[in-house]
């Protein structure tokens, strides 16, 4: 069983099982489906790969494969699914633990211990909103013993949508803390969601990474064969001269605002924002994926 590379909405946490995420990679994508003959769509779309590539398709699926789809996101999966476990003669799986995500590495923050120290401090059934990007590669995997919440992903092929995806959560669920993580890239382009969550007080916390860099364009541009990008090309890609100040923006804003470049730093500040009534950022600084 495999979910959506970027799922719409997961519930999670310590006690329930997880489901491992089709790769981002099409390469590892396709190692993952190899000799896979029936490929059984529940809620999902048939998959293809989040860019397009030279001299590959996008059509993720084995050549040979059949499509079947038990349910489409407008259906009822859950009752699907049930169903099609009763025909098979599936057995109920058995209890899972419930396992506690333990501290972050100390140190200076990383995109792995950045990810622990969410998953250690996150308050009982948080909303979560990642678009962390680059920065958020492990998060999926610190999040399996954290505390039951539920999961909001990159729905989409633009980025920009975690803030106002974390505004909406917390107009909807006002008694549930909803915890963003959030990439500086990506928070430049919808960055006055914060004045709406300063305006109507809503319960976010918001992890801005910055890592002063469009690292996902950086990293997809070599993949694609572009070769080194020239001097113009490199500028257009970074958020250098000026750096944005994150925390000053968001204080201009009307958030409180406090800047960590250690995973012991973003834990102390995670769990003060995550007490406090009303919106909080923490901006993390962490090293661009290399």
């Amino acid at each position: 069983m495999l979910a959506e590379t970027h799922p719409a909405r997961v519930e999670g946490g310590a006690g329930l099982p997880a489901v491992q995420r089709l790769a981002y990679l099409p390469e590892q994508a396709d190692a993952q489906l190899a000799g896979v003959d029936d490929l059984i769509l529940a809620g999902a779309r048939s998959p293809v790969t989040f860019f397009a590539y030279p001299g590959r398709a996008s059509d993720l699926v084995p050549a040979g494969c059949s499509v079947t789809q038990l349910a489409d996101q407008s259906q009822d999966v859950e009752t699907a699914l049930e169903q099609l476990a009763g025909l098979v003669g599936a057995q109920a799986m058995p209890a899972l633990p419930e396992a506690a995500a333990g501290p972050a590495a100390p140190g200076p923050l990383t995109a792995g211990n950045l990810a622990t120290a969410v998953a250690a401090t996150l308050p009982e059934h948080a909303i979560v909103v990642d678009e962390a990007n680059t920065s958020g590669v492990g998060l999926p995997a610190a999040l399996v013993g954290a505390a039951r919440h539920t999961l909001l992903t990159l729905t989409g092929g633009a980025i920009g949508q975690g803030l106002p995806v974390a505004t909406g959560a917390a107009v909807a669920a006002p008694d549930r803390r909803v915890v963003c993580i959030e990439a500086d890239g990506s928070a430049l382009y919808t960055i006055q969601a914060l004045w709406t969550q300063a305006r109507e007080q809503l319960g976010v916390t918001t992890v801005l990474v910055n890592n002063s860099s469009y690292a996902i364009l950086n990293f997809e541009l070599a993949r694609v064969g572009a070769g080194p990008a020239g001097q113009q090309a490199a500028r257009m890609l970074s958020l250098g001269s000026p750096t944005p100040d994150f925390a000053e923006i968001s204080r201009g804003l009307g958030v409180p605002a406090t800047r960590v470049t250690t995973a012991e730093e973003l834990q102390d500040a995670l769990r003060r924002a995550n007490r406090a009534p009303g919106p909080h950022l923490i901006e993390a600084i962490v090293p661009a994926l290399a």
